[in-house]
């Protein structure tokens, strides 16, 4: 998270909340598979 690597602030936080969202969708989806595969 340092500021030096990142010129575009803006840009960083909005690409860290995609990163996140996918990563929540992907959790969401492995759940729901899981769920489906269980007997």
């Amino acid at each position: 998270m340092s500021p030096v690597l990142e010129p575009n602030p803006q840009n960083s936080h909005k690409k860290l909340l995609l990163v996140l969202g996918a990563m929540l969708g992907v959790t969401v989806i492995v759940a729901v598979i899981a769920s489906f595969a269980s007997p």
